[in-house]
């Protein structure tokens, strides 16, 4: 039986201005540190110990885990970074706030560009896309790899080849695997795992900094889910 642990960052400094984030690398909170180190103190308390952690290029998730590991005395362990975790890329809205985002473009069309499955934001400028390409950390994609904006179903075509090729690989050798993501990401990974349906997908939440926990058997299906 194998295990694996989804984890949302805990809250960010855009979280905490209500602004929309995607792959632009903000800080955590005071709280967001807070809300990492009681994850690793309800994975201690459930004797939940990863033998590796995957997690996004992105500092919140990375410093999510380092929080985690530092309460359970495993920061030794293996921690591997991939862009395919990133969160999902909210194109033209990247950095604004929600709010003046509604009032602008209208509430109901925020929440299509926000919850729907298959309806990408505006696309976001050439020339921060170029930005985005010189970064060092996506060196060695292509431009067709680094989004110019993402629905959730492009989040999911980005994760599946990550599952397959790695994480499904770790959860078939016992591993007990602890993903340190974002929210988008890890409704696609959950969207996968519990086969939820595309209109049912939309209201689903991950909170931040509280684990799921997932019980897999040999063929990788869900036995169990507990939300610590």
């Amino acid at each position: 039986m194998a295990t694996l642990i989804l984890l949302r960052h805990g809250q960010s400094t855009y979280n905490q201005e209500n602004r929309f984030t995607g792959w632009v690398d903000v800080d955590l909170t005071p709280q967001g540190y807070e809300e990492a180190q009681k994850a690793g103190e309800l994975l201690r308390n459930a004797s939940l110990l990863p033998d590796i952690v995957l997690t996004s290029v992105l500092k919140r998730a990375i410093y999510t885990a380092d929080e985690v590991l530092k309460v359970l005395d495993r920061s030794w362990v293996p921690v591997e970074k991939t862009w395919r975790l990133n969160e999902r890329h909210y194109g033209g809205l990247s950095g604004l706030d929600k709010a003046e985002t509604a009032d602008r473009f209208g509430a109901e069309q925020v929440k299509i560009w926000r919850r729907s499955y298959d309806v990408q934001p505006p696309r976001t400028s050439d020339e921060e896309h170029h930005h985005l390409m010189a970064d060092p950390r996506y060196q060695g994609l292509t431009a067709t790899d680094v989004p110019y904006t993402e629905a959730l179903v492009d989040v999911l075509v980005r994760v599946m080849p990550y599952w397959e090729e790695r994480i499904a690989p770790l959860l078939t050798q016992d591993e007990t695997v602890l993903v340190s993501a974002h929210g988008n990401s890890l409704r696609a990974m959950v969207k996968f795992l519990e086969s939820i349906p595309d209109d049912e997908i939309v209201g689903y939440e991950i909170a931040n900094g509280e684990p799921i926990v997932y019980q897999l058997d040999a063929g990788l299906k869900v036995i169990s889910k507990d939300v610590l």
